[in-house]
């Protein structure tokens, strides 16, 4: 049986306490769930708690965590889901650094 193949993996410490990883596998097979071929974990967050997520575990596919919603995620590329990820960090920095300064 073919095995899923790592495709990018990365795990860091942002300022405040953040962490932030990625986790992207290539698939041997696409099915209707998964049509680009790909698994993915992308976490942001700190404390155990996930402030942003991308991922598209079973039975849920392609999805979004944004603080506490989460949403349907249309897959692009690769590029665009960093892309979106990062800008999403960004965005949840602004907002907590704003309620940090009231």
């Amino acid at each position: 049986m073919a095995r899923a193949t790592l495709v990018h993996h990365d795990k860091g410490l942002m300022d405040g306490g953040f962490i932030v990883e990625m986790t992207i596998w290539r698939l041997p097979w696409n099915d209707p769930e998964r049509p680009h071929g790909l698994k993915y974990s992308l976490y942001f967050g700190r404390d155990g708690e996930r402030l942003v997520g991308y991922d598209n575990e079973r039975g849920k596919g392609d999805h979004r965590h944004f603080m506490s919603n989460e949403t349907a995620y249309r897959f692009i590329s690769v590029e665009k889901l960093i892309e979106d990820f990062m800008a999403d960090i960004g965005t949840v920095r602004r907002l907590l650094k704003g309620k940090e300064a009231e």
